[in-house]
Formats: structure tokens, C-alpha cells, sequence
């Protein structure tokens, strides 16, 4: 079979490395011929060339993204992958994280990054399951994400054929599965109940953000997935995920992908051919500022019962209501030394310095009395993993700006993380009643509505969002979003739109 032209792989890589952030180098050129020829029928081409080329003459649609996403991931995974990686879960990082947590509100974040068909998250909640005593008293949010909306169609469906189970305990199909057919079987309900799955592209999505759920992890699995990125791409990512998590969180990567120089920020620990990785996060160059927002077994960071140690609290005057909305930062043109402590913060805050960025607002004479200070600590306090703090610095804003949508949207995505949805959805509808055209708002609201089955509540928001993205060009940066463009939400709502219909 004869090979595609050079020119035609060379263009096509940079493509691909573009729009999914895979890297193609030319040893890996086959890949991208068979990948190709494997969709050319779902382009309607009649052979690989000629749908390459088509491929190529124009912008590509999500749809078309999606396709070739399909194509171009491995989908090799089962369950329990890895085992030395789930005998450290149980020895080395959970029992500790278990402990300081079962005083502190019994919270778990666990994002799986790259999850492919879903067997590693739903591993991940068996084994919580079944190392949780009480595992339905505590709050879990484990996260599935992956650029393939077909594997994770698949994922959430929840059933899998005797192939996902090879070398797998005999425990597993006995207890958390039930057959449903020759050689196919289902999860349990209450094990898919605990993992959520969303479209996600790493190299092209922000994260940590409120907007998608990837703020305060304690756990971050992305295994046998930094190897199809550059080295540039994956720094990025890395980045991201360091941001992500909470001090002294974790992050579980694969032997192969292991690297001093990429994951230099990370305190390394390994283990056979399990690799994992914690952020033990340390002032910034040239600050003398305290953390506040230490977690887990941080030194410092508990009181005498092993409690987490709380941000501090100051009193609060009566405020007269505001008469217009305030932005999710301070307004107005405040002191030279007030503006110069904002930006410190916020720049701090960007950086991934989550305490130290509150530490700097505590020095602000309007600290509480200004709505968009308290908001800005609120997200500092959400992607520390504080999602009690957050709130409550969430609804201080909000009683000295009652009608503001923005400071509303901030409080439901709060809730949603700490699983209160009906409280979530009714913040979320504030929003809109006071701004009706929020777009984020209407975005959420059609998850939640589709993720309850009802398709005919979903397909009213995401359209309302549609039409009120139309005016924005692609490249517009949209308020309240943590860095999302106008255009990647049309994306966004595309796939899960499509995917609601499909219900």
C-alpha cells in the first residue's frame, strides 16, 4: 500500500498537534496513514489520500475533530491497570488523606485525566468503596475526562465485555457487576453514581477552573497520556494539573512518562513501575508571607485535633446594598498601595499560589468590604480544596452585592462541587434571573438538566446559549469563564448537545 506524500503528513501533524494537542513526530507518520485510512469512509472519501486531503483544504468541524479524536487515541485500557499504582493508593496516599479528611468534612476529589473508556475512574471508586467504611457519608467527586466523546460515551454507559477484565481480582464481576448478557456486564449503580465524565481537551482547555470541576484535586491520574504530547505541551499540562491540585495532593503518571525535568515542580516518589508525584508547594521567590490554606498533614496546616486549620474571621459591618453589579475583582480606582496589593494577588492567585494571593488581600484596607475581593478568596479557597471557606466567602460577597449575577454564578459552582445540586441549580436560576443572558449559566443549567435525563430542559438552555454566543467571535474571552473563549464553548455544546439528543 503506498504512502502518503510527506508534505501532506508533515501538515497534518501540525494539524493534530493544533487542534488536540497529540504530537505525530515522522517516526510516528503510520499511525497518522492508519488512523486515516480507518475514517475515511466517516469523511464519505473513497480512500485515505483523498480524505487526507479533504482533511486539509478546510477549517475542521468539531464533529470532524471528534472523528479523527476517535481514530488517533488508543483506547487500551482495563481495569485495575497498573496494580503496584492501587496498592500505593491503598498503603501510601489514602489511608493519611482518609484520616485528616474524616475530621474536616469528609471530602474526596479525584480527577482521572485522559480516562479513555472509563475503566480507571470506575477503579478508582471501587477502591474507595471498598476502602471507605462509610463511603455513602462522604462527599466524592471523582472526574473522568477525555478528548474521545465515544470512549466516554461508552464510560458513561457503565458496560464492559470480558476484555476490560483481564487481569483483573475474581472479585470484581462478582460484586460490582452484574451480567447483562453472553460476556458483557454492567456496573453497579452506586459505583457509576460516584464518577461524573466530560469532554476535555488538555492541551487546549483551562484548568484548574470552577467552570469545568478541575479545582482543589487531592488525586490526579493521568497514566500512558503525556507520551502523545511535545515536551512543550506537556510542561503545560503538567503545570496545569500542579495548579490543580491541593497542597500536598498527588499525581499518578505512568513509568514511561516519568521526567526530573518535567515534573521538577513535584516531589517524586517511585515505586516498581508505578510513578507518582506530590506538590508540596513553597513560597514564591522573594515572599515572607504565612500560608493559610495549607492541607493535608502540611505542617502547620491542623490544630490540635488534626482539624484542618480555617481561614481567619473578620468582623463584618453593615454594608448599604449596591446600587450595579461588581465585577469578580475589585473595582473601581482604589489607593495606589490597595491596586498594587490586587495585583500582586491576582497575579499570585494566576500563578497557582492560592494562599499566599489571600495572604496578600488580608493587607487590603477594604478586605470584606469590597465584593470582588471576597470572591477572589472564595476561588483561591475552591481550588485549595476548601470548598466550605469558599462558600462561605462566596455568600459574604453576595450580602454585600445582592444583585450581582456574577457573584451568584460563583456560589452554584461551589455548590455543585460539594454536591448540594438542588441548592446549585436554584443559584444558578438566581443568575439568570438577574442576568438573563449569562451564558455560563445557561451552559450549566443544561448539564444538570441533562445529566437528569431531561433533554427537553437541556436542549432549551444550550440553545438559549447558542444564540447568545452567536454575536461573539471565536476568540472572545468570555466573563466569569476562567480564561474560556466563545468559541471553545460552542464546541463544548456542541458535543454535549448532540450527546443529550442522543439520550
Amino acid at each position: 500500500m503506498p504512502n502518503f506524500p510527506d508534505q501532506l503528513l508533515s501538515r497534518f501533524s501540525e494539524l493534530v498537534a493544533s487542534e488536540m494537542g497529540l504530537h505525530f513526530p515522522r517516526e510516528r507518520w503510520p499511525d497518522l496513514e492508519k488512523g486515516i485510512r480507518s475514517v475515511a469512509g466517516d469523511f464519505g472519501a473513497p480512500d485515505g489520500e483523498t480524505c487526507l486531503r479533504q482533511i486539509l483544504s478546510k477549517p475542521l468541524a468539531r464533529a470532524e475533530i471528534e472523528i479523527l479524536a476517535s481514530a488517533l487515541t488508543v483506547g487500551e485500557t482495563y481495569f485495575f491497570r497498573e496494580k503496584r499504582s492501587f496498592e500505593i493508593l491503598s498503603e501510601r496516599v489514602l489511608p493519611p488523606l482518609i484520616a485528616a479528611r474524616q475530621a474536616s468534612g469528609r471530602q474526596l476529589r479525584i480527577w482521572s485525566a485522559g480516562c479513555c473508556t472509563g475503566e480507571e475512574p470506575y477503579s478508582i471508586a471501587i477502591w474507595l468503596h471498598r476502602s471507605l467504611v462509610e463511603a455513602s457519608q462522604w462527599h466524592i467527586t471523582i472526574l473522568g475526562t477525555d478528548i474521545n466523546p465515544r470512549f466516554l460515551q461508552k464510560a458513561a454507559a457503565g458496560i464492559f465485555s470480558d476484555w476490560s477484565f483481564r487481569d483483573a481480582p475474581p472479585w470484581l464481576k462478582q460484586r460490582y457487576f452484574k451480567p447483562i448478557g453472553q460476556h458483557r456486564f454492567e456496573i453497579l449503580p452506586q459505583i457509576r453514581q460516584m464518577v461524573t465524565f466530560e469532554y476535555l481537551n488538555l492541551a487546549e482547555d483551562v484548568y484548574p477552573s470552577l467552570f469545568n470541576n478541575t479545582n482543589g484535586m487531592d488525586l490526579i491520574f493521568c497514566r500512558n497520556v503525556l507520551m502523545y504530547f511535545s515536551p512543550e505541551r506537556a510542561r503545560k499540562v503538567i503545570d496545569g494539573f500542579h495548579h490543580a491540585l491541593v497542597n500536598c495532593g498527588w499525581l499518578f503518571v505512568s513509568a514511561v512518562e516519568a521526567s526530573a525535568e518535567l515534573f521538577s515542580q513535584f516531589l517524586p516518589e517511585h515505586s516498581g513501575d508505578a510513578v507518582l508525584y506530590r506538590k508540596m508547594e513553597r513560597p514564591s521567590p522573594g515572599s515572607t508571607t504565612s500560608v493559610r490554606l495549607e492541607t493535608e498533614d502540611a505542617p502547620n496546616s491542623r490544630d490540635d485535633t488534626g482539624s484542618l486549620a480555617p481561614l481567619p474571621v473578620f468582623p463584618q459591618d453593615d454594608l448599604p446594598e449596591r446600587s450595579t453589579p461588581a465585577p469578580l475583582a475589585a473595582e473601581g480606582p482604589p489607593p495606589n498601595k490597595q491596586r498594587t496589593r490586587l495585583e500582586e494577588a491576582l497575579a499570585l492567585f494566576e500563578q497557582g499560589h492560592y494562599a499566599e494571593a489571600v495572604t496578600k488581600l488580608e493587607g487590603c484596607s477594604q478586605f470584606e468590604r469590597t465584593p470582588g475581593i471576597s470572591a477572589l478568596v472564595a476561588r483561591a479557597c475552591a481550588n485549595s480544596g476548601k470548598l466550605a471557606e469558599a462558600r462561605e466567602w462566596a455568600e459574604k460577597a453576595i450580602s454585600s452585592d445582592k444583585l450581582n449575577a456574577a457573584l451568584h454564578y460563583l456560589r452554584a459552582t461551589i455548590l455543585q462541587e460539594q454536591g448540594e445540586i438542588e441548592e446549585s441549580v436554584a443559584a444558578f436560576k438566581r443568575a439568570l434571573y438577574l442576568e438573563p443572558d449569562f451564558v455560563l449559566a445557561h451552559f450549566a443549567l443544561g448539564n444538570h438538566a441533562s445529566r437528569k435525563g431531561n433533554s427537553k430542559e437541556a436542549d432549551k438552555h444550550f440553545t438559549n446559549a447558542m444564540n447568545l454566543l452567536a454575536p461573539y467571535q471565536p476568540d472572545t474571552l468570555l466573563p466569569h469563564s476562567d480564561g474560556l473563549v466563545a468559541g471553545r464553548l460552542r464546541a463544548l455544546i456542541e458535543s454535549t448537545h448532540l450527546a443529550s439528543r442522543a439520550k
